[in-house]
């Protein structure tokens, strides 16, 4: 009679994990599809000038954890949309924030969502995707779009975004 084999957990050591670098962003995978049905895990690096534009997902949920560095962020359904999500209120009066190391956005599916990084040093975060995969796959193909710096595709990056259950509400936008 064989031993059935007893599942093993993962542990991903400082600096661990895949790390794909490009001109806009660099995202290392610590936790994938492969290894969770619950969630994907990434840290990524926002570097000066990156706004990833604020958007929605219809069935994802998201966690955002700063931990070195500040961003703008914004989690919440405006009240009227305009190009520049920093402006938008919510009917409650929430607004943007600068969040600092140690700040947390949780984001539930269907919220309007941003971050940007209007200083001149990088910083860095924790995101936590559920359900996993998609957003692996998503974050790949992104960043095989960024590689080359410079203005984003338009085109290509609505068509990657439309693939993931992604509504651009404002555009990405990466002054290098």
């Amino acid at each position: 009679m064989t031993e059935l084999a007893r599942p093993e957990g993962l542990i991903v050591p400082p600096g661990g994990g895949n790390t794909i670098h490009t001109a806009a962003q660099q995202v290392t995978f610590k936790v994938t599809g492969e290894h969770s049905r619950v969630s994907s895990s990434f840290e990524v690096v926002v570097p000066p000038g990156f706004d990833v534009g604020a958007h929605r997902h219809t069935h994802s949920e998201e966690l955002f954890y700063v931990l070195d560095g500040e961003l703008d962020v914004l989690a919440f359904e405006p009240r009227v949309l305009s190009d520049d999500w920093r402006h938008w209120e919510s009917a409650s009066g929430l607004k943007a924030v600068r969040a600092t190391a140690g700040t947390v956005i949780v984001v539930p599916p269907g919220c309007p969502h941003a971050f940007a990084n209007r200083t001149g040093e990088p910083a860095r975060m924790f995101f936590q995707a559920s359900p996993p995969s998609d957003h692996e796959r998503y974050f790949e193909e992104l960043l095989d779009i960024l590689k080359d710096g410079g203005p984003p595709d338009p085109q290509a990056i609505a068509e990657l975004r439309v693939r993931y259950d992604i509504e651009q509400l404002t555009p990405l936008r990466h002054d290098a």
